[in-house]
């Protein structure tokens, strides 16, 4: 049983992933989406359900458990199995079967017999009333509002998360320490036996990372020397509260001191098995057998196959265990090929145990001869370019439909909230990726794009003269659309460059001016490696190239071989990149912050790229040493369409699956303005249709299940809405679109009309793609030419407008106390005195 529940709220979010780790969160249905989009993967979770909800919809998403009235367990006992509800009980403690029951008010119930999870919620929001009903009745799991919580020490208004669970711990020895089993969250390996103290369990709590108490010399902070730190996943007590479980990410070395991954001794079964497989992929000489398993589809495929076939065939005790074996051994390649753990594979299984709803149990048509009944067609005609949708039994891809009126402030607030970032954490995880590029330089790079981009080079860097890639490298229509896309986005954003002189008379004899000058030099960052995106390359090299930036370094990850993508190599030679750095993530920003023999130090680093790069941006720009600025914040990319009556469903759907396609934390919003009830139809079911047809549908599909159709009944209504989310991208779907951009106070880019997909500003438009995040169009603009420049102001006095001007400035700097201020104006008008 958890020590407590804490009850999430609007403002949560920055102690989700501490609260997360003790146990399941509970959370009020009409917060669900936004929490979801931040509570950490695999993490449990109980709903508090509100009459009118989908029960079953809430528990296939992942829900642990649902609270809900005795009369909504009713209505779906006949489907949801009794351990999944939690009913509000009326004080008659009637469990009929249930899971649990959930109390709130002034007094807690009495002690109920059997084996029920009895919920508590007090009106006392007394830190004291609360820790002390924690201690003296054990029977009960309190539910404990998340606006008392804090990660930090006891207050009288606010109660550490560590006393709550301190409260139903009890230690048996004389010391007061805990035993503490510390096992792996990627292979639930043991790695070894330590102890904890109320100290040190606080610090883990707060930090998220692996902190014990040593016997001998105190407080033990895991890998602050060796650097082989942990993550903290989850904190359990045993059945006598007098022992922790730590489920635990273990980075670097290993956990024991020895040259060993476990204080137990080496890996066995799967667990060995996954790690010889991820070494393998990236040790494996190029052409080897072992190489062509994680690198050619083809083969690997055939193989599972094989071996599938196989295992059906056998039949004895002793083949079916021999032939899984090889299965297993195929199947986990296929996953390390993909970067997918066993710990992924696992939280799969564990979602797919939470769903009830279940597809039917025939096996597809193409494994058995079986008649699949077609989905029912578009009601407007798919364009013939784009792919028919595979048929499909599943439950449609849809959005989340709210009605903006009916919410109330806390729900229109959580509305807004994105995926918070643990920014913290991934600072830490990359601060000995920085660090090492620093002390080591060009070897630390090489080896770390060795590691990371298995790929063995003799020089991070390639300077121009670059070569044109052949024909058969980077074919010709490829070319021509770089090439008009590179002009597109050269015309604008030398229109943008800043080449007046402001000057302006502020009083007769002081003149005051502005003049802008190029950042000297700048460092670009595009992701690559196995990805080709020439278009942010163009993004970022031609504001460069335009503003006169004297130094462009591009940073980019190598192929295995050491070469660079022909698309961004043509597009480093059109843009004047003066160095191209052959590095990715972390390191990369690290060398282009700091530079090293080889790669030059930059002053800015702009461009998109994972969390990794993302931390190391954040820390890069906060050190003195590396006097470095960064472009702006980055997260998942974004867009808003805001639709009246006069939308195509047909391109309402193809722009919001273009943003839900890059990533399962896309974040997709429709802001339908008094659409009928079938028009709405009619865009969910082209959203369902085309995202069958593509071929990233399973990242399409989570995007989708997280995105929302915000119902407004106004133009106004649906702008302020949009106002206030501030998105990346805002696409406007309206009889009057043109007349609406004057509305617009928050957004990244604009997309006007109905013939203005977000797709062109991503490629060639001419505008730029990269664009704020996380509601920071507030405050941000995106990237541009003005962003490679800075502006120097100057003024110049003559005598007379020193005369009028400095009694002015006296005064001030007498007022300030700074009289060496005051009295380098007090010698100019001395002098002039004299005169």
């Amino acid at each position: 049983m958890a020590p407590f529940i804490p009850l999430i709220d609007p403002s949560s979010p920055p102690l989700i992933a501490s609260l997360a780790v003790l146990g399941p969160l509970l959370i009020p249905s009409g917060l669900l989406r936004a929490v979801l989009s931040t509570l950490p993967a695999g993490k449990s979770y109980y709903v508090l359900v509100e009459e009118g909800e989908d029960i079953i919809s809430i528990l296939d998403a992942g829900a642990s458990r649902v609270i809900v009235s005795a009369a909504q367990a009713e209505e779906v006992r006949s489907s949801v199995s009794g351990d999944r509800l939690i009913v509000r009980s009326d004080g008659g403690g009637d469990a009929k079967g249930y899971a649990g029951l959930f109390y709130s008010g002034a007094t807690p119930p009495e002690k109920i017999s059997g084996d029920l999870e009895i919920l508590y919620q007090s009106t006392s929001t007394s830190p004291s009333d609360i820790l002390e009903m924690t201690k003296s009745r054990p029977d009960l799991t309190p539910v404990v509002p998340s606006t008392l919580l804090t990660s930090s020490s006891t207050t009288t208004s606010h109660l550490s998360i560590s006393d709550l669970l301190l409260a139903r711990l009890v230690s048996d020895r004389p010391d007061g320490l805990f035993p503490t089993v510390v096992t792996s969250a990627t292979n639930h390996r043991s790695l070894g036996l330590v102890y904890s103290s109320a100290e040190s369990i606080a610090e883990t709590i707060k930090t998220g990372r692996g902190v014990y108490q040593s016997r001998k010399h105190g407080l033990w902070r895991k890998g602050e020397t060796s650097g082989a730190t942990q993550e903290i996943v989850s904190i359990r007590a045993d059945c006598d509260t007098d022992a922790l479980l730590y489920e635990v990410i273990q980075h670097g070395s290993g956990f024991c001191h020895l040259p060993q991954p476990t204080c137990f001794g080496e890996l066995s079964g799967l667990a060995k098995l996954e790690s010889t497989l991820t070494s393998r992929m990236a040790q494996a000489p190029e052409g080897s057998y072992t190489k062509r398993l994680f690198t050619d589809e083809k083969l690997l495929r055939a193989k599972v196959l094989e071996e599938a076939q196989e295992l059906c065939d056998a039949e004895s005790k002793e083949e079916v265990a021999f032939e899984m074996a090889d299965l297993v051994y195929f199947a986990l390649a296929r996953c390390v090929s993909k970067g997918v753990s066993m710990a992924d594979v696992e939280r799969a299984l564990d979602a797919k145990s939470l769903k009830v709803s279940r597809r039917q149990g025939d096996a597809k048509s193409a494994f058995e001869a079986k008649t699949v009944t077609p989905s029912s067609k578009p009601t407007e005609p798919v364009p013939s370019s784009f792919p028919t949708a595979t048929p499909s039994s599943e439950p449609p891809i849809k959005m989340r439909s709210v009605t903006l009126s009916n919410l109330s402030t806390a729900e229109t607030k959580a509305l807004l909230l994105r995926p918070v970032l643990n920014s913290l954490s991934m600072i830490d995880k990359v601060k000995p990726i920085v660090a090492r590029v620093r002390t080591e330089g060009d070897a630390g790079l090489k080896a770390m794009t060795k590691q990371f981009d298995k790929a063995d080079l003799t020089s991070n860097i390639l300077l121009p003269p670059f070569a044109t890639p052949s024909a058969d490298v980077l074919s010709p229509n490829v070319r021509e659309a770089i090439d008009a896309a590179y002009e597109n986005v050269r015309k604008f954003h030398a229109a943008q460059v800043d080449g007046k002189v402001l000057e302006v008379e502020t009083m007769p004899g002081i003149v005051c001016s502005r003049f802008a000058r190029p950042i000297a030099r700048v460092g670009i960052y595009v992701p690559g490696g196995t990805a080709v995106l020439p278009s942010t390359a163009i993004m970022l090299g031609v504001p460069a190239q335009v503003a006169g930036c004297k130094e462009i370094v591009l940073a980019t990850p190598p192929r295995p071989d050491g070469s660079i993508s022909p698309e961004v190599l043509y597009v480093a030679k059109l843009a004047g990149v003066t160095c191209i750095l052959k590095a990715g993530g972390a390191q990369a920003v690290a060398a282009m912050a700091y530079g090293t023999d080889e790669v030059p130090k930059v002053d800015k680093i702009f461009g998109p790229g994972n969390q990794w790069v993302t931390a190391a941006k954040m820390l890069v720009q906060n050190d003195t040493d590396a006097l470095v600025g960064i472009d702006m914040p980055a997260g998942p990319s974004e867009v808003l369409v805001i639709a009246d009556k006069s939308a195509n469903p047909v391109f309402v759907a193809s722009d919001l699956l273009s943003q839900a396609e890059h990533g399962t934390d896309s974040q997709v919003v429709l802001v339908a303005i008094d659409l009928s009830d079938s028009l709405l139809r009619e865009i969910e079911l082209q959203i369902d249709e085309q995202a069958r047809a593509l071929p990233r549908v399973a990242i399409a599909k989570e995007a989708i299940k997280k995105s929302i159709i915000v119902k407004v009944g106004t133009l106004q209504e649906g702008m302020a809405f949009s106002n206030e989310y501030a998105p990346e991208h805002l696409i406007l779907h309206l009889e009057d679109s043109k007349g609406a951009v004057g509305q617009v106070e928050n957004a990244g880019s604009v997309f006007v009309g109905a013939f203005s997909p977000e797709s062109c500003g991503d490629y060639a438009s001419g505008t730029n793609h990269t664009l704020p995040t996380n509601g920071f169009a507030r405050q941000f603009s995106g990237v541009n030419t003005l962003s490679f420049q800075k502006h120097i102001t100057s003024q110049e006095l003559t005598k007379e407008g020193l005369k009028r001007l400095g009694p002015v400035v006296i005064t001030l700097a007498e007022r300030e106390g700074l009289e060496a201020h005051a009295n380098a104006v007090r010698v100019r008008l001395a002098a002039m005195d004299r005169e």
